[in-house]
């Protein structure tokens, strides 16, 4: 399993747009991808009422949980959706 920290600095934090985009790369991927906000239940990266659910905004962290084959290269893209600069 693979891990990581992300601050969230998109515009919109983890939201609309981002969330759905979010949750179709979890979804591609055969592993679990579970994300983790500060004082909120982990939930199922891969389920867009979870990851609406945790109301994260910009200038909040995640961590972000991936199992699997690629479990970096997933990481890498879910972090550049939600800090892309």
């Amino acid at each position: 399993m693979a891990e990581r920290t992300v601050i969230v600095t998109a515009a919109e934090g983890l939201h609309a747009r981002p969330a759905a985009e979010f949750v179709r790369l979890a979804h591609a991927h055969p592993g679990a991808v579970v994300v983790r906000a500060p004082g909120r239940e982990p939930v199922d990266g891969a389920s867009i009422l979870g990851v609406m659910t945790l109301g994260v905004d910009r200038g909040e962290s995640i961590v972000v949980s991936v199992e699997g084959a690629d479990a970096e290269a997933l990481l890498d893209r879910l972090e550049a959706l939600l800090d892309p600069a």
